[in-house]
């Protein structure tokens, strides 16, 4: 038992570091762009490829490493070396790939803008919207995260079953929600386009990294009529839950 318990730490600790990697991604993707260089640099300038070129191998470390390490030979190879501490091992990986992301990142300072609208008129009014509109994603964002099980997500609920001799959680649900889960690389895909696209400058650096992240969520989101059937019916259970905790 008391080995069984020793497992939570590193699944705790997997949990913080993702936690407060999320909380830093949130100025990397929102604050940052919110916070001019023109068009006629000419795009050969090193001064412009260099930080596109670091900047493209940041966006490709995380993709790999959040895709490959999703693939079943991998996911069993990882399950044979850290058993229940799986997924804890996978989010702590996602966590530590965002975080070279963000720190290793290179703004292109002197590379021509594809929109700029922090000038006026428009410098007030569009980036209040800006900022609405990133407010709302990140709030619906971390609602979904609780509505789909954040501890099951960040591999904390897979350690505590374990511990209480419960099994995998996975195995307790149901055939259509394991159905889902294959069909939905990311439960907050709109979301995050939205972060992604809604900002009032978009420089080359902005550009590289909403297209490619664009591209790979949108590769893997294969929803079909079913699953947003499942998703609503869901959606209808969570809300009777509240509304009869609030009566």
């Amino acid at each position: 038992m008391a080995a069984s318990l020793l497992l939570m730490l590193p699944a705790l600790v997997s949990f913080l570091f993702t936690f407060g990697t999320c909380v830093e991604l949130i100025r990397f993707a929102s604050l940052r762009a919110l916070a001019s260089p023109e068009w006629g640099i000419p795009l050969r300038d090193p001064r412009v490829l260099r930080p596109l070129a670091v900047d493209l191998g940041l966006v490709i470390l995380f993709i790999l490493q959040h895709s490959l390490m999703a693939t079943g030979l991998v996911k069993n190879w990882v399950a044979g070396c850290f058993g229940v501490l799986q997924r804890s091992f996978y989010v702590f990986c996602t966590a530590l790939a965002l975080q070279v992301l963000m720190r290793y990142w290179q703004p292109v300072q002197d590379g021509p803008l594809l929109w700029d609208a922090s000038t006026e008129p428009w410098d007030t009014w569009v980036t209040l919207i800006c900022y609405i509109i990133h407010f709302i994603a990140w709030l619906v964002i971390f609602s979904i995260i609780l509505i789909f099980d954040y501890a099951e997500l960040m591999g904390v609920k897979q350690v505590y079953y374990h511990v209480l001799g419960m099994g995998d959680p996975l195995a307790l649900k149901s055939v259509r929600a394991v159905r889902l889960y294959s069909h939905l690389r990311h439960p907050v895909y709109l979301e995050f386009l939205l972060i992604l696209w809604a900002v009032p400058r978009l420089p080359l650096d902005r550009l590289l990294l909403a297209l490619l992240l664009t591209a790979y969520l949108s590769c893997g989101h294969s929803l079909d009529q079913q699953d947003y059937l499942y998703l609503r019916a869901q959606l209808h259970k969570k809300l009777q839950l509240f509304s009869r905790e609030e009566e």
